[in-house]
């Protein structure tokens, strides 16, 4: 036998970094470049928002310390990040990110109160002068103005001289060099001015490097903090895991630490509590809010034998649940590192913005010193040269730039996940905005997956009467027919309020035919129109038109009869069996239309049952009769005639080429594993709606990126032209440089306010 099998890849090991000291997109890039060096390394990502470093290692001889130590020869400093045992420590994590954050923002408070009698000059003059203090000036005498502003430049700015010496000593620059030069030259200029003119008619710049070190680390501290509100999601779903669990051995109950507990142990949930564990219900009943798991919005009822997901809180009832999966294997933790994941990758067109990044600090050194030669050669002094050439440094900051495509995509994939929708990397992200086709699976995607009673229409006696008699014989088969049957009768029966169900006794199954029982005394059957036929049972023609029509439509259709009594044979009821349409479906294919998506069903369901799908959802082209090995042949086809980006969306192991084959695999979390990992989207419930709701979300996370690219450039091409001309001074310029920061992932935030298909932004 041949093996047509790809050979399989080397195995790889990935290694994740916490990168600190990084300010803008070409710190990132150097990063970048110096772990890509290493031996053994296969690719590298880091992600400025995360402040994270993904490697994967193909040579398990490169180590931990050697990427540390590549990083910090870049001038940066590395922490690999270990996964934590213990449930509470991603938490952990946030809380020392939230010191840091208070701790910035004192920096800042205190940095503003010395900047703040500073500008109190060029208050009083009301902004007459270009910077301030022209001249000898009463309100703060000189070296009182020195000592406040050695005081910012020293300790706050103490920041951006050893980030812009790490820079410099690995060849690059980044934008702490920006702020430490342009600073510095305003301070050394009026440093200058004191020491040679005391006593006489000074020009002091003291505010100005004050002013701009103020204003950059206000920005950093509101970028901070609106960076972290990106990654709401995760800490959302970090919250969600409990720290102990409640174990029952025999009759006794004790509690655990979670790390603690084992596949297999009984866990005690009760009311109100968050479920610790993936198992499945030993015993009891309840409700289950799975919300900020599937997105699901209504509690979900669960009995014994049904599976419930860590995270998810329990209802009214107490439970007991066999643990099936702790720790890093359960559902909720798959989903925090899919989303991490997502957050941390970079999109293609960041590797763009990267490129361009490299080269922008070198430029805007370059012009600066083109400005200060060019004021210089038009007579204007040195002063005036300087301080335009600080301009130029102070708004050419490059954080905006870095942050446009993280911080929207950040935005985007939490939202996503907080509304049941998994987006596995940014690659998947960027391409589901364009998709123009969906192919779709039928059964458990648009269809529910399991048969259901579609039609029951009784020959001579009263209907209930008819159901009833059909479930008495069909209560003891375990047949997915006959459980639809049963399913049919109990909720007729709790719609009237009937709690007397008719019994059957001697049961059995005819093979090829169907079962009958006994009832009263009399032998009822239900079977196939074969056993009908046999029976020699004559039918009315419009009963049996109505059953040719049932089944050219998909169904199975099957017969209540009476048989082996005196009376001869007779069919006492039609029951039709079908895989119903999920009610969302119709809806889903709608939207889809309304977004200039079309649609195409793709199954291996007879031709009948296609077109029935088809027809009933709007639907214009279908595949019947595709066997699991055609379904990638029908979906290479499809990309190949429409010439656009086609996504397959399936539950099923015979979905899984397929998946991979389109442009975009969107799998529901309902169906299988494989399916799951053969796509770039999950649905973590088994809703069509949220197919259109994610490639919805891709679409506008990605007019973000595109609205952040354009301001984050539009800033630099017009302020760098006005400080050049001398048209914005330092202080402006480095308001200017820390709004469009601000400006771009609050942009991004926007995000989070989308609702579903009645969204905004």
């Amino acid at each position: 036998m041949t093996d047509l099998s790809t050979p399989e890849p080397l195995a790889q090991t990935s290694a994740e970094l916490d990168i600190s000291g990084m300010t803008c997109a070409s710190c990132a890039m150097r990063v970048e470049k110096a772990l890509a060096k290493l031996p053994g390394v296969a690719s590298v990502s880091v992600n400025l928002a995360t402040e994270k470093a993904t490697v994967n290692l193909s040579d398990s001889a490169t180590g931990i310390d050697a990427l540390v130590a590549a990083v910090t020869k870049a001038g940066y400093q590395a922490t690999p990040i270990v996964e934590e045992a213990a449930p509470d420590a991603a938490p952990s994590v946030a809380q020392r990110a939230q010191q840091v954050t208070r701790r910035e923002l004192a920096a800042v408070v205190v940095c503003a109160l010395l900047t703040l009698p500073l500008m109190l000059p060029m208050i009083s003059e009301g902004f007459g002068g270009a910077f301030g203090s022209h001249g000898m000036n009463t309100l703060v005498p000189p070296w009182l103005q020195f000592g406040l502003a050695t005081l910012v430049q020293v300790v706050f700015g103490a920041r951006f001289y050893k980030a812009a010496y790490r820079a410099v000593r690995a060849g690059a620059g980044n934008m702490d060099l920006l702020v430490a030069l342009g600073t510095s030259a305003a301070y050394g200029i009026s440093v200058y001015e004191l020491i040679v003119h005391p006593g006489e008619q000074m020009h002091l710049y003291f505010e100005a490097s004050a002013v701009v070190i103020t204003l950059v680390r206000f920005g950093k501290w509101l970028e901070a903090r609106a960076k972290r509100q990106t990654t709401d999601a995760i800490r959302a779903l970090n919250a969600l895991r409990p720290e102990r669990a409640r174990i029952r051995v025999g009759s006794e109950e004790h509690e655990l630490p979670l790390a603690q507990v084992r596949v297999g142990m009984i866990v005690v949930v009760r009311p109100g509590e968050r479920l610790p564990v993936d198992g499945v219900i030993l015993e009891g009943r309840t409700h289950i809010d799975e919300s900020l798991i599937t997105g699901e919005s209504l509690p979900v009822p669960k009995q014994a034998d049904d599976p419930v997901t860590a995270g998810s809180i329990n209802g009214e009832g107490a439970i007991a649940v066999t643990t099936k999966a702790v720790g890093a294997e359960t559902t909720l933790a798959r989903i925090i590192r899919l989303v991490e994941t997502a957050q941390a990758e970079k999109a293609p067109i960041q590797r763009l913005v990267d490129r361009v990044s490299e080269i922008f600090v070198p430029a805007i050194l370059v012009i600066a010193l083109l400005t200060l030669a060019g004021w210089l050669i038009a007579g204007a002094g040195g002063e005036t040269a300087i301080l335009n050439a600080v301009a130029v440094l102070v708004i050419a900051c490059p954080c905006a730039l870095g942050l446009a495509t993280p911080a929207a995509i950040m935005a985007g994939t939490g939202v996503a996940a907080r509304h049941g929708v998994l987006i596995k990397d940014a690659e998947a992200l960027e391409i589901a905005h364009r998709v123009n086709l969906v192919a779709f699976d039928k059964t458990g995607t648009l269809t529910v997956g399991q048969p259901s009673l579609t039609a029951f229409e009784p020959i001579g006696i009263e209907r209930g009467a008819a159901l009833a008699l059909a479930a008495a014989v069909q209560r003891q088969s375990d047949h997915p027919l006959a459980r639809a049957v049963v399913k049919a009768y109990e909720e007729a029966a709790r719609a009237m309020d009937d709690g007397k169900a008719t019994t059957a006794s001697k049961a059995r199954a005819v093979p090829g035919r169907g079962v009958e029982a006994e009832i009263d005394g009399r032998t009822l059957a239900i079977g196939s129109t074969r056993w009908l036929n046999e029976l020699g049972i004559a039918l009315p023609p419009a009963l049996a038109s109505r059953a040719q029509q049932l089944e050219s439509a998909g169904n199975t259709v099957s017969w209540l009869m009476s048989v082996g009594n005196a009376a001869p044979p007779a069919a006492l009821a039609l029951l039709a069996f079908g895989d119903t349409v999920k009610p969302t479906a119709r809806a889903a294919i709608e939207r889809l239309k309304q977004m200039g998506i079309r649609s195409v069903l793709v199954t291996g369901d007879n031709h009948g049952s296609a077109a029935s799908v088809a027809a009933a959802l709007g639907i214009d082209e279908f595949h019947a009769q595709v066997l699991p090995e055609d379904k990638a042949r029908v979906i290479r086809d499809l990309k190949i005639r429409t010439a656009g980006i086609v996504a397959m969306a399936g539950d099923g192991i015979n979905d899984a080429p397929a998946l991979a084959a389109a442009d975009l695999g969107i799998a529901m979390a309902t169906g299988t594993d494989v399916a799951m990992h053969a796509a770039g989207i999950t649905l973590m419930r088994g809703d069509p709606a949220l197919v259109a709701d994610a490639i919805d979300i891709s679409r506008r996370t990605w007019r973000k990126i595109q609205q952040n690219l354009f301001w984050a450039f539009v800033y630099n091409l017009i302020g760098i032209p006005l400080a050049a001309f001398g048209l914005l001074n330092p202080m402006l310029a480095g308001a200017a440089m820390a709004f469009s920061s601000v400006s771009v992932v609050t942009n991004a935030l926007l995000l989070r306010t989308w609702r579903g298909a009645k969204g905004t932004n």
